[in-house]
């Protein structure tokens, strides 16, 4: 059993004000793996007041230098990658092999966008031809509340810590309690780098504590979330009566409109996006929208494919999906399944309980559901678990009306090898991202959404930006 039952407050590790033990539960085996100490009212404010001390001297410090701290922790980041890939393997069922590449890998990838970016980032610029003496300055929120999930813990980890470290904000890390582990680690990577006492804070604790008293905090000028719609419907209103910045990384229901003239391995791609990190990512694309030609054929596809996906521990070797995180998503996502038997959709592969020879761990079955409609509780809801929907279509305008006939909007996706087509449906579809045949998003680009999927801006450049206030000034000295 790991004990980890300190928080990282003012540079250095604290035991908690009143202790209250909270058991991390490793998803392959069903069996606590940790115990960590979730935090009360006194441990936010120790770590905010730490935060708001040293505000005003991380703020003044050169950007070069934030900067130099930053390219510091990533050089540590990346000699400790195989711990970082233990821990996540082990909190939330991360497969070895996958938490080495890709869970890690995100990370990785973020932090050197961040320092690219940081590199072109004007603090202070003319606001523009014709307008003389008229500047516009970038300067840091203040002290940042952020609280992050555990379904890619390094990737919202280093998509917020990082730019607030670049921007001069100090702040406040809550990560989820269901994987607390890597970022107890990240936070040592942290120290390491040498970032001043206060500068980075963290506080274990679940979303009624410490998220709460974050979110209604006055000393907390912004908060950045990454989680659930219903949980970002919470903050919203706790952060009310602060006027804080609140910026919000939500769910999705994203669509895959998968044209006749699709290249021949669009299906395939689209359903092993669908099933990746078992379903745990809020910009799957679970709705597969087929257009009718291609469709008997699609299905067959994604059948097949579905079922040749393996499913296994997170801690054995190889190229397989892993458990869901928790018994409380493993019951939910058993229950949306039944739900989409019972409305009447075609089940094609996987279906309810766990896979052949797995009788514990909160493992799913890869599942795949056809001749779906739009009213189906699977095609309206967020599963966040291995399980795809797919229905026909017979033109383009019907497709982007099933595709954005939700209350989210994350990220849809294009297969056609019409150029001009690929191109119409980036405008029409209604989401913070589309990503066609394939192509993933570019190093820096923004992710983000819409509606209930939110409205944050991370990553590159504009992931720095949410981080700082736009001050306008006037008869600046030439």
């Amino acid at each position: 059993m790991i004990e980890k039952r300190l928080f990282y407050i003012d540079g250095q590790w604290v035991a908690p004000d009143l202790p209250r033990d909270h058991f991390v539960i490793d998803p392959s085996t069903e069996e606590p793996c940790a115990v960590i100490s979730l935090g009360d009212r006194a441990d936010t404010e120790a770590a905010v007041a730490a935060a708001l001390r040293a505000g005003p001297g991380w703020a003044a410090t050169p950007p070069a230098e934030r900067l130099a701290a930053v390219e510091r922790l990533l050089a540590i980041y990346q000699a400790r990658a195989e711990d970082m890939a233990a821990a996540m393997s082990l909190e939330m069922g991360a497969p070895i092999d996958f938490a080495r590449e890709s869970q890690v890998g995100a990370g990785i990838w973020h932090i050197s966008n961040f320092i690219k970016a940081a590199k072109d980032f004007k603090w202070v610029h003319p606001l523009g031809d014709g307008t003389p003496g008229a500047m516009i300055a970038y300067e840091p929120v203040g002290v940042v509340g952020l609280i992050t999930p555990w379904n890619w813990p390094m990737n919202q980890v280093t998509l917020k810590v990082v730019p607030a470290l670049i921007a001069g904000c100090t702040m406040v890390l809550k990560p989820s309690e269901e994987a607390p582990l890597s970022s107890l680690l990240f936070a040592e990577f942290v120290h390491a780098a040498g970032v001043p006492a206060g500068v980075f804070n963290l506080v274990n604790g679940d979303g009624a504590g410490v998220g709460t008293q974050l979110s209604t905090h006055p000393d907390v000028e912004m908060i950045s979330f990454t989680g659930s719609t219903r949980a970002g419907k919470a903050i919203s209103q706790a952060a009310a009566s602060t006027l804080k910045r609140v910026c919000l990384e939500l769910g999705g229901k994203g669509a895959n409109l998968v044209f006749a003239d699709a290249d021949e391995n669009a299906v395939a791609r689209g359903v092993r996006h669908c099933m990746n990190n078992s379903g745990q990512s809020c910009n799957a694309p679970t709705r597969m929208l087929v257009e009718r030609p291609l469709y008997d054929r699609a299905v067959e596809i994604a059948a097949e494919v579905a079922a040749s996906i393996k499913v296994g521990s997170a801690h054995e070797p190889g190229r397989h999906i892993g458990p869901v995180v928790n018994a409380a998503q493993f019951e939910k996502i058993q229950s949306l399944i039944e739900s989409g038997i019972k409305e009447g959709a075609r089940l094609v592969a996987g279906g309810l309980g766990r896979p052949e020879g797995l009788n514990k761990g909160f493992f799913i079955r890869p599942t795949v559901f056809a001749d779906c409609t739009p009213e189906m509780t699977v095609m309206r809801e967020e599963i966040f678990g291995p399980v795809l929907s797919i229905m026909p279509f017979d033109t383009e305008a019907e497709a982007v009306e099933i595709a954005n006939a939700t209350p989210y909007g994350l990220t849809n996706y294009v297969q056609s090898q019409d150029g001009a087509r690929r191109n119409r449906l980036a405008r029409l579809l209604r989401s913070g991202m589309v990503e066609m045949n394939g192509q993933s998003r570019g190093a820096g680009a923004p992710f983000g959404g819409v509606r209930a999927s939110g409205r944050a801006r991370e990553g590159g450049r504009w992931g720095i930006e949410e981080f700082c206030e736009v001050k306008s000034i006037s008869g600046w000295a030439e």
